[in-house]
């Protein structure tokens, strides 16, 4: 028997709901500093229960051959990587600001 997405009713395969998600979503993109002049990469915006946090968080993080955490709904990269997370983030469907 095929399985039925619960939230928009259609057969798993034909689920649109995650891409749907991805486009309705404001992300934004900002460098902070932190202890002793590290830089951070903030991506923050992402609702939490459309997207999984933590497999994004590691394919940015694989993407930019950084470290990385995912905190308070926000996904915290070291370095600066704004244009890659970017570029990452809109050819996953995203849409993205940066400041």
């Amino acid at each position: 028997m095929v399985a039925i997405c619960s939230t928009c009713g259609l057969p798993e395969e034909l689920c649109m709901c995650e891409e749907i998600a991805r486009e309705q979503q404001r992300i934004k993109i900002y460098s902070d500093k932190r202890r002793y002049g590290k830089v951070m990469t903030i991506v923050e915006g992402i609702d939490e229960s459309d997207i999984n946090m933590d497999e994004l968080a590691r394919k940015l993080k694989t993407k930019c051959a950084a470290g990385g955490t995912v905190k308070d709904g926000r996904i915290e990269l070291q370095g600066e990587h704004r244009k890659k997370v970017q570029k990452a983030l809109e050819k996953m469907g995203f849409n993205v600001e940066t400041r």
